[in-house]
């Protein structure tokens, strides 16, 4: 009540890993390390910063743990091209996400799948619209809701694999296992995922069609989880 008051911000409590971790941020960007470069050595870093090698080496591991920086054998600790997913890869797991994050992370599925249109239609390729017919096949001949769930995410996986985006495919990746969470989702809001929009329309708009009837046949097929969060508001 006295912070909203007084209009005051909290201060941030910070260990001295974290302080670390911050100045040898700024201290790369500052002094423009480009990937490859070799960063001077802990008991240097330690001495210029004026705390421990322990402390320096928390926080040089948070960089490794980021695929910020590597050891090279022989050479020390260089600068690499951050993997843009690696943090994600080492959280998204479903069992230690609560029920918000698995939400959150579905919704998110479905804001790539809106926005990929254009991208699909430029990359597009016989072979990979044939994997697609291969798979609405499959999902007829599917015996039970499970088989056309999975039907349903491997259509959809696809989907991903054709923008030739290696960062969207690889976060695609990343998303499968929050995936099943449809299941759940699904049954604990009473949402059927078939919207007006099938499969085959979209096999068919993407042989024959245009970004923009893709693109708006996409909102009418994830339409029931759409006006579901619309209802949520």
């Amino acid at each position: 009540m006295i912070k909203e008051e007084l209009g005051i911000e909290p201060l941030v409590v910070q260990t001295m890993a974290d302080k670390v971790e911050e100045s040898l941020g700024k201290y790369l960007r500052e002094k423009g390390f480009k990937a490859g470069d070799l960063l001077p050595r802990e008991v240097e870093l330690a001495e210029a910063l004026g705390v421990s090698r322990n402390v320096v080496r928390e926080a040089l591991s948070r960089f490794k743990m980021l695929g910020i920086i590597e050891s090279k054998k022989k050479r020390g600790m260089v600068l690499t091209v951050p993997k843009v997913t690696v943090a994600f890869e080492k959280v998204a797991d479903p069992y230690l996400l609560d029920k918000v994050s698995k939400n959150d992370l579905f919704e998110l599925r479905l804001i790539l799948e809106l926005g990929m249109a254009n991208v699909l239609f430029v990359r597009k390729n016989e072979a990979d619209l044939d994997l697609l017919e291969e798979i609405i096949e499959k999902e007829a001949r599917a015996e039970n809701e499970m088989e056309r769930i999975l039907c349903d995410v491997e259509f959809h996986s696809i989907l991903y694999k054709m923008t030739g985006n290696k960062t969207l495919i690889k976060f695609q990746k990343l998303l499968l296992p929050v995936f099943e969470h449809v299941v759940e989702y699904e049954g604990e809001h009473g949402i059927s995922d078939r919207g007006t929009v099938s499969h085959p329309d979209l096999l068919d708009i993407l042989r024959n069609g245009s970004p923009e009837e893709f693109r708006e046949a996409m909102a009418k097929h994830l339409e029931p989880h759409l006006n579901h969060i619309k209802a949520a508001q």
